[in-house]
């Protein structure tokens, strides 16, 4: 199925093999898009050279820096790059189950009928704590300052999700020179600060699968007692972390 109202956005850091596999599963389920758009972030030259090769065999619009300036400009200028109305954004480490095609499908769909929904999210970690259905399992995600859970802020994600062009110029460009999980939380905030809307599909974990390989591990490096801080069920550090999490993530969304 050709969408052609659609560009695929896929960011990419010396994770050519796994680009591979999923431009390769895209074709298995016959999904294409008006145009595919691979925004790399300075990778070692042996994966731009795989990039110039699977540019050959996909046909997609490679925008390169040269050299790594993190996931925030990454997914600026891949984004400057689109020319379609709407954008499939996808990391390379996603792989589409046989449940995307409807799903986007669906997600488009409800794009088009509503001229306010600004993004449509396909996966995350952890569903969204407030709720209100909407169809075809999806649930539009609300917020409201004085609700209790901290992870009402976590409203924007870099996971996979069907958004509109024009997203940047409404919420601002993503906050470069930062680590990509403070530039992602930042746009979070500004999305909820503009009265940004969205929806999220009941099925947040059956549409895609992230692919983290041994021979391509993940990218994101983190310290380890912040990973440990963000990652433990020790009771105590979850406890911390909500109090902590609570006042920092309203703070920020009051004076930022």
């Amino acid at each position: 199925m050709l969408y052609k109202e659609i560009s695929l956005l896929i960011t990419h850091y010396n994770r050519s093999q796994s680009l591979e596999h999923l431009l390769l599963s895209l074709e298995e389920k016959q999904i294409s898009f008006n145009e595919i758009v691979v925004s790399d972030d300075g990778s070692k030259k042996e994966h731009l050279d795989k990039l110039k090769q699977l540019k050959d065999r996909f046909n997609y619009k490679l925008v390169c820096t040269e050299k790594n300036k993190g996931l925030a400009n990454n997914i600026n200028k891949g984004q400057r790059a689109v020319t379609s109305p709407y954008t499939l954004y996808i990391q390379e480490d996603f792989i589409p189950t046989d449940k995307f095609k409807k799903c986007l499908t669906d997600g488009l769909s409800l794009m088009n009928e509503d001229p306010k929904l600004d993004m449509v999210r396909f996966y995350t970690y952890r569903m969204y704590p407030y709720l209100k259905p909407v169809k075809y399992g999806f649930y539009e995600m609300k917020f409201n300052f004085w609700y209790p859970s901290y992870w009402q802020f976590q409203y924007y994600s870099d996971h996979p999700h069907l958004r509109r062009s024009n997203f940047l110029k409404k919420f601002g460009e993503f906050k470069e020179g930062i680590h990509s999980d403070k530039a992602e939380f930042k746009m979070s905030i500004s999305f909820l600060q503009k009265k940004g809307k969205a929806l999220i599909h009941e099925d947040y974990k059956g549409i895609f699968i992230q692919e983290n390989t041994d021979d391509e591990p993940s990218q994101v490096s983190r310290k380890k007692i912040r990973k440990y801080f963000q990652l433990s069920n020790s009771f105590p550090v979850t406890i911390i972390r909500s109090i902590y999490r609570f006042i920092k993530f309203r703070l920020q969304y009051l004076f930022s």
